[in-house]
């Protein structure tokens, strides 16, 4: 057996169980969401969509992807013995998993999403994972926009309340009972011929809307700073 696979045994009683307690924690959490009907429209046209966010508050929105298994929503997700167990709760969280790493071989990474998104019509995107740094738009979704058509949508995700973490990116644990707003961006369509300053311009563009929003957002629910 591969050391970065997991044994049946665990497969079998890990995967379930940690499924069950996400689900448990994930259904205290009460959501607002904002301008999804952008998105669904979208999507329901038979149109390719990718939805955007920061690595650092995804783990509090994991439960909203059920609302769209209709699409099959696929999301890049590591080839480690971790992320095999990662990648089985995403299955049963309503995700299609792809197996790779953004890190270790980006430009096969890359491939894989866009490869799928000939098949399939919309993927999930931590934009600045799983390294880092923080807060900062990496130019693999500005790549992968051209090379699929599919238009490019932030999701703003804040909480009102959650713990901290000290990882790279501040990683947000939202608390039980804490609220949740999702907020969607309208539709970012990237040109398939870039010139080099077209490129960082809508890079950095997107990069400061994501910021602005969720600033906006933090600030709304009482932060005193963004998180």
């Amino acid at each position: 057996m591969s050391k970065d696979q997991i044994s049946p045994l665990k497969k079998k009683f890990l995967v379930p169980l940690a499924y069950i307690v996400t689900r448990v924690y994930l259904s205290s959490i009460r959501l607002k969401i904002v301008n999804e009907d952008a998105l669904r429209k979208h999507l329901e046209k038979g149109r390719k969509a990718i939805g955007c966010f920061w690595h650092q508050r995804f783990f509090g929105a994991l439960g909203y992807a059920k609302r769209f298994s209709i699409f099959s929503p696929s999301v890049m997700i590591s080839n480690s013995r971790d992320g095999e167990i990662i990648a089985q709760v995403a299955l049963r969280l309503g995700f299609r998993p792809i197996r790779g790493s953004s890190s270790r071989g980006g430009k096969e990474a890359l491939a894989a999403i866009v490869q799928d998104l000939t098949q399939n019509t919309c993927v999930a995107h931590a934009v600045d994972g799983p390294r880092g740094p923080k807060g900062v738009v990496k130019a693999g979704l500005i790549r992968m926009a051209q090379l699929s058509r599919a238009a490019i949508f932030p999701i703003y995700i804040s909480v009102d309340r959650a713990w901290i973490t000290n990882s790279w990116d501040r990683f947000l644990i939202p608390k039980p009972f804490s609220r949740i707003l999702i907020r969607w961006e309208d539709p970012i369509f990237v040109p398939e011929e870039l010139d080099s300053d077209a490129f960082e311009s809508i890079r950095s563009d997107i990069e400061n809307r994501m910021t602005r929003g969720h600033a906006k957002d933090d600030l709304g629910w009482g932060w005193k700073r963004p998180l």
